[in-house]
């Protein structure tokens, strides 16, 4: 039995060689009713038929790829693509044997019905070994070590399925799925590889109960944050361990679905609705391009490095400032990346033109993101001149090197801290976003600034500190009550900002639909949580009062700017940005810069006031 489940594609050549002309054989015995042939003629049609047919099915399931799969996990698609071959080959070599008897004038016969039986004998000869193969693994399987947990499945969808048929195929996980979930009523009852859905999401304790269920895994990556949120509260009432399946995008990055199972994040509970891009419009816009990402090995550039490589382009150019990083995120992309792609990496500061025009003239990029940026608002509040000299003045470096350059597309990671902004950090932002708006007017060419919020997961997150005050066991600290802020996945932010630079023409700013705001203290409770533990109980939450440069919420617009929805729904457009460029935007970055080089805090604040109207610095709060 070992041996027949663990066949190969060889041996099933072998077995068509031997079953086939054996069922040709048996198909002329049924249509003349007698093991005897009788007639010299018949005797010929069948040795010209068994030929025919061997030969035809060997080449047709050559061409079919059927000795190329793997048996042992054979599924109704295998078993259709195999009905349809032999029906296939059963029609061909009847056709071929009555046509070489008639050219030929061959002294043979074959019956008009042959083909008719042959199909049915011949499907039965090639399909008996190859599910034989599955059925005896799979028996074998039930023999194995008993299941050292049992799970409930939220979600009888397309991934539940394929997270169930995992389970059973691969009995070195000691797990069995016992019962499925799903909301759809007419579901409920049925059973999926033999495993029944019990019901809703809110039948999850009576479920849990009854089959006595260690976990429950949510099996939906489409689901919204809402609905994550409920069945999380379900499962914490029927007092069962939680894990989850990811959303599509973590999802299509593996191929092991057990493998990616993991307790809930914040993520989740933040989820939206999946985002769809044209992605055929973006990977015609980097296809064969040659594409530098400043910033290569930050949180944002280091995705976009990553979604850029799914596109095809002919180079990926990972410049970058930290060595570490980029080292990180060149080791990832240089096993990941097809044949013909060159990955460059360059430890480079955008601060220094003349390190810039280097790289432009050695690798001459055709499309551009800049992601390169400091961000932290309090530490800028205390360093101005590092925000100014990397945000503004290395941005200028860089125009000024792709419009050289004749660079095509250009697109600068904004931040919605750049509208009306309280901070050194989001008045330099918008400085930057100013200048991408004068080179395009300049230029003519498509250089656009996408403007977003908070991304989970990025460095200097404020999930990280959350974290990292859980784990030593609180408090966890918050400035104010009412602080608010916008959130979005990395992947998500970076798919959008590849969708905006297939819809800029130039010098527009798109801001991206970011959803409802989230209170910093609803983050705060719900990582508790998530943790096991509770708020006041096991970890306390402390406010400690704003700090330099924070506002309680963000803005997206600028007053006076022009929104318009784009054909994409989660992304606006202000196609009037370029009008607020001032007209001695270069003399002011002239002064700017004096000040900067001269170590001059309050002096640059006071141009970045006077170059941005709109920027109000804020100062902490006195603690109570």
């Amino acid at each position: 039995m070992k041996l027949f489940s663990e066949l190969r594609n060889r041996h099933f050549l072998f077995f068509d060689l031997l079953f086939i002309p054996l069922a040709a054989y048996v198909s002329f015995v049924l249509r003349l009713d007698t093991y005897r042939l009788g007639s010299t003629n018949l005797w010929a049609g069948l040795a010209l038929f068994a030929f025919v047919a061997v030969s035809v099915t060997v080449f047709a399931f050559w061409q079919m790829g059927l000795y190329a799969r793997y048996w042992r996990y054979a599924s109704v698609d295998e078993l259709l693509l195999l009905a349809g071959t032999v029906t296939m080959v059963s029609l061909v070599a009847g056709g071929l044997s009555w046509l070489l008897i008639t050219i030929f004038q061959l002294p043979a016969a074959v019956p008009r019905s042959i083909p008719l039986i042959f199909v049915f004998l011949a499907l039965g000869a090639t399909a008996f070994p190859r599910t034989a193969v599955r059925w005896l693994y799979t028996s074998r399987r039930r023999g194995s070590p008993r299941p050292q947990k049992f799970v409930g499945i939220v979600g009888a969808g397309d991934a539940g399925e394929k997270l169930l048929r995992e389970l059973q195929t691969n009995a070195e996980l000691l797990t069995e799925a016992m019962v499925l979930f799903d909301d759809d009523p007419f579901k409920k009852g049925v059973k999926i590889h033999n495993v029944p859905v019990f019901g809703d999401r809110y039948s999850i304790p009576q479920g849990a109960r009854q089959y006595g269920l260690h976990e429950i895994i949510i099996a939906m990556p489409t689901a919204t944050g809402k609905e994550i949120r409920q069945i999380m509260e379900i499962c914490e009432e029927a007092k069962v361990p939680t894990k989850i399946m990811p959303g599509l995008t973590e999802l299509l990055a593996h191929r092991s679905t057990f493998k990616q199972l993991r307790p809930v994040a914040i993520e989740d509970l933040l989820r939206r609705d999946s985002v769809q891009i044209d992605a055929t419009a973006v990977s015609n816009l980097l296809q064969g391009q040659r594409v530098l990402i400043t910033g290569g090995g930050g949180s944002i550039g280091s995705e976009l490095c990553r979604q850029v490589l799914a596109c095809h382009p002919s180079q990926i150019i990972l410049l970058g400032h930290g060595e570490n990083s980029i080292f990180a995120i060149y080791h990832e992309l240089r096993d990941r990346r097809l044949n013909g792609l060159e990955i460059v990496p360059i430890i480079a500061d955008v601060r220094f033109p003349e390190r810039l025009e280097a790289v432009f003239s050695q690798y001459k990029p055709q499309v551009v993101f800049h992601a390169a940026a400091h961000k932290h608002v309090p530490l800028m509040e205390m360093n101005p001149a590092e925000a100014i000299t990397n945000n503004v003045l290395g941005t200028r470096n860089l125009l000024n090197a792709a419009e050289a350059h004749d660079v095509a597309h250009f697109v600068m990671i904004s931040t919605d801290k750049a509208v009306n902004p309280t901070s050194v950090m989001g008045a330099s932002k918008r400085v930057a976003e100013l200048l991408v708006h004068q080179t395009a007017e300049r230029t003519g060419k498509p250089f656009v600034a996408v403007r977003f919020g908070n991304v989970l997961g990025s460095r200097g997150s404020v999930v990280l500190t959350f974290k990292q005050q859980i784990a030593k066991g609180g408090p966890v600290t918050v400035t104010h009550p009412d602080m608010e802020r916008f959130f979005m996945t990395i992947p998500e932010a970076v798919q959008l900002v590849l969708q905006a630079a297939v819809i800029g023409h130039g010098g527009e700013v798109f801001v991206l639909n970011m959803g409802e705001p989230v209170k910093i203290v609803d983050l705060a409770r719900d990582l508790i949580e998530l943790s096991g533990l509770e708020v006041g109980q096991d970890i306390d939450i402390v406010f400690t009062g704003m700090r330099p440069g924070e506002k309680l919420f963000e803005e997206l617009f600028i007053p006076g700017e022009t929104y318009n929805p784009t054909p994409h729904d989660k992304i606006f457009i202000a196609k009037n940005a370029s009008t607020f460029v001032p007209n001695n935007l270069d003399e002011a970055l002239d002064d700017l810069s004096y000040s900067v080089w001269e170590c001059a805090a309050e002096e640059v604040v006071a141009r970045l006031q006077k170059l941005i109207p709109e920027y109000t610095p804020t100062l902490a709060e006195e603690n109570g």
